[in-house]
């Protein structure tokens, strides 16, 4: 099909449309008020349940960010062309690596004894490979290490995928945000060679980067879980941390998408059959997740080893079995009857609200994963000195996602085109789920040409 020279002018138009001021704004307030109650409860006495909770947010959003990487990384490489006006608003999570970084530096200096203090005492009594596979700086190498290589991996294909939408978006832009869209798309000249030679390069480094993403991920879940109580073990936890990091993905992108329509001005172009197709993911993936989850407590209960149970036994019964609870009826049982049918998929309200749902749930898990192991409380405490950090977080998370909006192509027209086009000829290539859907579902032939019009 040929490309469509005034469809791809209005979305490279679209693509430098928004400010973001509400993540911004937003992002910065929750980030000033986070860090100075954070800085109250670290000078205050407070400084152990402070950092505490830094690494439990440091956890969820570093997971989270790589998360939505990894969704972009499986469209490449699945070659997804339902997904093309959505794209860039996972991509964009890409900003808030430099703050996973800092943060891990943070966490490995001035936090370290709050966090790893109760694992140091049990070294000595390890085996020595053990001990020294658990001590501070191996930990700190090859999680910082890893972490660095992911990210600049992370880096490489989305800014790849990123310059021939910044190379047409370039134009009309203007100040900073012109010079921005001039140096991510340096070295592309708008070429049919180049956009090749672009595109190529882009299906070489999403499987490296889905690679690196599993086993960097598991890193995560063995040095910044599982080393906490350095006794228990799973082979499964790896996994079960970056495909719930992967599920945390989908579900932002739900999100964001809602968000991302308004600044944008493409929410007409959002059309249900792209949110159903996101909603299935949603749908599949927390299934999934349920899935690791009981096979991993399967084998464990089975085993009946004191040294395998405890971990989960403090965390379904007693004090935390509330949060649990809550976990399993947010990751999995209100997903599931909520998503469970087609309408409910399509319809932004229900979509963006059972995201938010696994989104929080997530939060939880990752928070009942983490503190039980290191908390001297008898079970989950919330005050001011939690919610410093946990604001800190999401604050610099709107934040850097807002700033990274305000420089980068939110929208790709040369994949938007093609997931249009193929939305207003969807009768000419017939698909064996296309009962779910109703022409209205589709972006129409109409909406295009009044979309060019304007």
């Amino acid at each position: 099909m040929s490309p469509d020279a005034t469809l791809r002018d209005r979305l490279a138009a679209h693509a430098t449309q928004g400010t973001w001021g509400l993540f911004i704004g937003l992002g910065a307030a929750l980030a000033l008020a986070g860090g100075a109650l954070f800085a109250l409860a670290a000078a205050g006495g407070q400084a152990e349940r402070a950092w505490q909770l830094f690494h439990v947010n440091w956890v969820y959003f570093t997971t989270l960010a790589f998360g939505s990487l990894a969704l972009v990384a499986a469209y490449k490489v699945a070659n997804a062309k339902w997904s093309g006006v959505i794209v860039r608003f996972a991509s964009t999570t890409v900003a808030f690596l430099p703050v996973v970084l800092l943060g891990f530096v943070f966490l490995f200096t001035a936090g370290y004894a709050h966090v790893y203090g109760p694992m140091q005492e049990e070294l000595p009594g390890l085996a020595h490979g053990k001990a020294v596979w658990l001590s501070r700086p191996w930990m700190s190498a090859r999680l910082g290490i890893g972490l660095v290589v992911l990210a600049l991996v992370g880096w490489a294909m989305v800014r790849r995928d990123m310059a021939p939408d910044a190379w047409a978006a370039a134009p009309r832009a203007a100040g900073g945000r012109k010079a921005a869209l001039e140096g991510l798309a340096r070295g592309f000249d708008g070429s049919p060679a180049a956009l090749a030679a672009t595109e190529a390069r882009v299906r070489r480094l999403a499987p490296v980067y889905a690679v690196l993403y599993a086993l960097v991920m598991t890193l995560v879940g063995f040095d910044a879980v599982m080393a906490l109580q350095p006794h228990w073990f799973s082979n499964l936890l790896g996994g079960w941390i970056f495909m719930g990091a992967f599920l945390g993905g989908n579900a932002l992108l739900a999100l964001l998408l809602l968000r991302g329509g308004r600044e944008t001005g493409v929410g007409h172009l959002i059309s249900p059959k792209q949110r159903h197709d996101l909603g299935k993911m949603i749908f599949g993936f927390s299934v999934f997740w349920t899935y690791l989850m009981w096979s991993q407590f399967l084998v464990i209960w089975y085993g009946n080893l004191p040294e395998e149970t405890g971990f989960v036994f403090a965390r379904l019964w007693g004090p935390w079995r509330p949060v649990a609870m809550l976990v399993l009826c947010g990751m999995f049982l209100i997903p599931f009857v909520g998503l469970l049918g087609v309408t409910p998929k399509k319809w932004p309200v229900t979509l963006g609200l059972f995201s938010g749902v696994i989104l929080v749930a997530l939060w939880l898990e990752r928070y009942l994963m983490v503190m039980p192991s290191i908390t001297a409380a008898a079970g989950p405490v919330f005050g001011w000195p939690e919610l410093g950090p946990t604001l800190l977080f999401v604050g610099l998370f709107l934040l850097a996602y807002g700033l990274g909006a305000r420089r980068f192509p939110m929208v790709s027209p040369r994949l938007a085109e093609l997931t249009l086009q193929r939305e207003s000829h969807h009768v000419e290539e017939p698909s064996e789920f296309l009962h779910e859907e109703a022409d209205a579902d589709y972006v129409s032939e109409a909406v295009i040409e009044e979309e060019k019009r304007h």
